[in-house]
């Protein structure tokens, strides 16, 4: 048992430093762009059913309990908050925030799509609206080289001013994606997150309609992380790290005091 006991506690120690890692991964990026904090979910190994509940205990009597003895906890994985982050006001006008449900969509060098909530874009040299790893927003936006002024409504459409035009001229549309589960996108790193099984298929469509959030132009959201709940999370988890190796201890002491007596 006391062998048991010491594999139980281990399994405690690789969760707690698991779960560590993600809190740590957390803070690292509490200034990232639409960054999203991750949750770790924890779940109990299997169990060593030694009596049934319900087993015969005598000729009259049933077990009312049973005995079941756990063998652990492991991390079954990390889940995603998609609670808003604050919006920080820039003034740049294609510093894009969501407020509400959505991605952005950009395309990668393979060719696939990227989702992402990270709106700093810019343009390039032709006028493409890329993001800052110079991935092109979708659908395609071109900005004209003689534009003045750029707008872009709640809705994703874009406008421009350009030198000696009375009025603006539309020159496409910003369009963003939504998710039956956001949770289960892949996170890819570079702020980008890909569409997998669990995800469900990208529902594509105007800002501001079937459920997704409208565009703020001038405006970056931040991440949605809370320094003092993660210092809170890690306080904790240092905590049941440290209770764990005490398990350790205590139950090697107990296997010293047995060979000691045997």
């Amino acid at each position: 048992m006391t062998n048991a006991a010491l594999h139980v506690a281990r399994t405690g120690l690789d969760a707690q430093n698991e779960k560590m890692r993600v809190i740590a991964n957390n803070l690292a990026n509490v200034n990232t762009t639409g960054f999203k904090r991750d949750r770790a979910n924890f779940e109990t190994l299997a169990y060593q059913q030694i009596t049934a509940p319900g087993a015969q205990a005598t000729d009259q009597n049933k077990y009312a309990t049973g005995l079941n003895l756990g063998s652990g906890v492991q991390i079954i994985g990390t889940a995603r908050i998609d609670t808003q982050g604050s919006m920080q006001i820039t003034g740049n006008s294609l510093d894009l925030a969501i407020q509400g449900a959505g991605f952005f969509q950009v395309l990668k060098p393979d060719g696939t799509t990227g989702y992402t909530r990270d709106g700093s874009f810019s343009r390039t040299a032709d006028g493409t609206v890329v993001n800052s790893q110079g991935m092109a927003l979708q659908p395609p936006i071109q900005i004209p080289d003689n534009a003045t002024g750029i707008t872009i409504g709640a809705d994703g459409t874009v406008s421009v001013t350009t030198q000696g035009a009375t009025q603006s001229s539309i020159v496409g549309k910003i369009q963003t994606v939504r998710f039956t589960n956001p949770s289960g996108l892949q996170a890819d790193g570079d702020n980008l997150l890909s569409e997998t099984a669990a995800s469900g298929a990208p529902q594509v469509g105007d800002a501001g309609v079937d459920g997704r959030g409208t565009i703020s132009q001038g405006s970056l959201e931040s991440s949605n992380v809370d320094i003092t709940e993660e210092l809170v999370d890690m306080i904790e988890t240092q905590r049941a790290y440290e209770v764990n190796s005490k398990v350790i201890k205590a139950t090697d002491e107990m296997l010293q005091t047995a060979n000691q007596q045997l």
